[in-house]
């Protein structure tokens, strides 16, 4: 029996794409760049913003490129005033608390970001840890950030179910060696799966989803316990 749920941020348990897309074209207009939704779902989504700042602005200095993603992440939540959660969630959560599954957060995203998310979500009470990509030695896709959750709650991966809507994000949490399924908010099922996930879905109510955590868990959400 599985006992742990690992959910990525953006793009999972919120759909916050266009909000970033268009945090870093105001960020790049007066500076004369911009990028494509194509350079976004390839360069940018779910990677580390030292990785996305090297890219957009090789020529900077490290410092200058720090402050850089830091105004980006000011313009982003600064839109944050209506965020809904993905449909389904709450009542996954609501059902992981009651059947004593523990749970965690794992994102590239910085920690204000993700602490204004949550509490724009009103979820921060229903996990009981926040890993945060850019605190560790490694971010995602290296697998570290997914293996810091299971150590801090003293779990193991495959008594783990990981949810991820990035390559990136994906890959780290295979490579940690949680079964992960995709999250279709932004790359289609194809892509998802060839980065390792075991299946896609659109959101939480997804049928399958039911259908996996009955076998896996033995119950679902809405769903009676199993004998």
């Amino acid at each position: 029996m599985r006992d742990t749920l690992l959910f990525d941020l953006d793009g999972t348990l919120t759909d916050t794409d266009a909000l970033h897309f268009e945090a870093y074209r105001r960020l790049l207009a007066p500076l004369g760049k911009t990028i494509t939704h194509d350079d976004y779902r390839h360069r940018i989504m779910g990677a580390a913003n030292e990785a996305i700042m090297s890219w957009l602005f090789s020529g900077e200095s490290q410092t200058r490129r720090l402050a850089l993603a830091e105004e980006k992440e000011s313009l982003f939540r600064a839109q944050l005033t209506t965020i809904v959660p993905t449909p389904g969630l709450p009542a996954l959560l609501a059902w992981a608390a009651q059947c004593g599954i523990r749970t965690a957060v794992v994102t590239n995203a910085p920690r204000a970001n993700a602490e204004a998310m949550l509490g724009g979500l009103g979820l921060l009470h229903r996990f009981e840890i926040l890993v945060i990509g850019d605190e560790l030695a490694r971010g995602k896709p290296d697998p570290l950030p997914y293996q810091t959750a299971l150590d801090r709650l003293g779990r193991k991966a495959e008594h783990a179910l990981a949810f991820e809507d990035s390559r990136s994000g994906v890959q780290s949490a295979s490579r940690a060696g949680i079964p992960t399924i995709g999250m279709t908010t932004g790359l289609d099922v194809a892509t998802l799966r060839a980065a390792g996930a075991i299946a896609a879905i659109p959101d939480f109510c997804d049928p399958w989803l039911g259908a996996r955590l009955i076998g896996d868990y033995g119950s679902a959400p809405g769903g009676s316990v199993t004998a």
